[in-house]
């Protein structure tokens, strides 16, 4: 009997270390969006034992649930809509389609349901462990998995902890976001019925997006931006272009314009607007320059980093007055064994940026030294038409004092453009005035993001203006366009 009694021990003793071994990992990812599985699918590529931590019910983070793929569907299914104005034009003729609105949406669900359960697929395959809670760090190489913030939970350690936590919307003081009437980008991806008047505050990525998808599907779309010009940080002479454009499709914009409040009216909102340099203490009961009655509006200022709750302060990992983690050229922070990377840290919040460094930190964690070139790294706005650009802009090579050289070309010029109906875009190209080296690509055009890739590629590999210039572009293509611009820059484009 002792001796059962002492093998069982044994036994369980045996069974509770290889528990712990179990939880041991050669890294630690916390969060599942772009930055992180990317991360963790590289780090077990290259022999890594890996866990993947996530709090929210599906893995993708917020690109794949309530981001980039949804809006990209009904962006995508709103545009199709509203190609019926050029039916006639093209000798079609069919009854006008109808919106169902709650398909669209189920649409937009099959699409993000097929891309969360491929990130499954994917972590099964490369025999990544997935833990469901909110992942705090407890002290280096060590961390704690919980059902909830605050809560009791499952200890896992790791040599190497990985943050990859995302973003958040950003809240505008004073305005309470209820997904009803006041919404955030998820609550405007979710609307039951279009929305007779949405105001859009904020007229970046996601305001012009989204109050797109609403124009195009019936909504009354105005748009208040405190800057005097829409998509801030984009090359000032397409943006023009894009503004003009969305004007014709019926957004209205209020530049140079904040939201001094915004108050229930009923079944709607009353949106007071001021001058953007008015005083912030003006009196709540001061005449606003502009009054808007309206359905629904859409807090889209911006996002902000997800780091709260994961033991950072307690730890001493050093974060920015932004609540940014702060990291060296290789991704860690001050904390040995902490690395960060995506939203969570300095840059563009782009889901392709946040894989790109999750991809390198991985290469970095297995030995290699791999890197970012942060000079490479695409931007688009997925309106319509497309605004894609990779690179400086006219006015940043201003501010540096660099001298350079500029080709454009009008897709009004373009054969491929016209037969499209989508004349409105423009190619815009910057290059070094001494060594022609290619420091800007600007593309305003049906499916810029996609033209865009080859002028990353240029980026990465230092080409010229004339080495564009000299390549073959099929016929007819809107990417002919491209090579246009780049015979601009040296005054000789053929088609203007």
């Amino acid at each position: 009997m002792a001796q059962a009694k002492s093998s069982a021990k044994s036994a369980a003793k045996a069974a509770q270390s290889e528990t712990a071994k179990d939880q041991t990992y050669d890294v630690a990812v916390i969060g599942s969006g772009p930055g992180g599985y990317v991360c963790a699918i590289r780090a077990s590529q290259l022999g890594l034992r890996v866990a993947l931590i996530e709090a929210a019910p599906s893995l993708g983070g917020t690109c794949l649930n309530v981001g980039c793929i949804p809006s990209k569907a009904l962006l995508h299914a709103s545009a199709v809509y509203a190609q019926q104005s050029h039916w006639k034009s093209m000798g079609l003729e069919a009854a006008a389609p109808r919106i169902n609105l709650k398909a669209m949406h189920a649409y937009k669900r099959s699409n993000v349901e097929t891309n969360t359960k491929g990130v499954e697929f994917l972590m099964r395959k490369h025999k990544i462990d997935v833990h469901a809670g909110w992942g705090r760090i407890a002290a280096p190489g060590e961390l704690m998995v919980e059902a909830k913030k605050g809560g009791r939970g499952q200890k896992l350690r790791a040599r190497n902890i990985v943050i990859a936590t995302g973003s958040r919307n950003r809240a505008l003081p004073g305005i309470k976001v209820d997904e009803k009437r006041i919404l955030s980008s998820t609550g405007a991806l979710a609307l039951p019925q279009v929305p007779k008047h949405l105001l859009v505050i904020g007229a970046g990525i996601i305001g012009l997006e989204l109050g797109s998808v609403w124009a195009r599907l019936g909504a009354k779309v105005s748009v208040v931006e405190m800057e005097p010009r829409i998509a801030p940080g984009t090359d000032f002479a397409l943006a023009r272009a894009l503004h003009k454009s969305l004007v014709r499709q019926g957004l209205a914009f209020h530049l140079k314009h904040r939201l001094a409040a915004l108050k229930p009216t009923g079944q709607g909102l009353r949106a007071d607007l001021v001058a953007a340099d008015a005083p912030p203490d003006a009196k709540p009961d001061a005449k606003p320059s502009e009054r808007l009655s309206v359905s629904h509006a859409l807090v889209a200022v911006g996002r902000e980093p997800l780091t709260d709750g994961l033991g950072l302060q307690e730890l001493g990992v050093a974060q920015d007055d932004g609540g940014r983690v702060v990291i060296d050229e290789g991704f860690a922070t001050n904390v040995a064994g902490v690395y960060a990377i995506g939203d969570a840290v300095a840059g563009p919040m782009l889901a392709h940026k946040a894989s790109e460094e999750g991809s390198a930190l991985a290469e970095r964690l297995a030995g290699q030294n791999s890197a970012v070139n942060y000079r490479a790294i695409p931007n688009v706005i997925y309106t319509e038409p497309e605004l894609a650009w990779v690179g400086q802009t006219e006015e940043e090579l201003k501010a540096a004092g660099r001298a350079y050289r500029v080709g454009s070309f009008p897709l009004s010029a373009n054969s491929r453009a016209r037969l499209l109906g989508a004349s409105d875009g423009l190619v815009k190209l910057l290059s070094d005035a001494q060594s022609d080296e290619l420091l800007g690509a600007h593309i305003l055009a049906p499916q810029a993001g996609d033209m865009i890739g080859a002028m990353v590629l240029g980026m990465e590999f230092g080409m010229s203006a004339e080495d564009i210039a000299r390549s073959c572009q099929a016929h007819p293509t809107v990417s002919e366009a491209v090579k246009e611009a780049a015979l601009a820059v040296d005054g000789r484009a053929l088609h203007i």
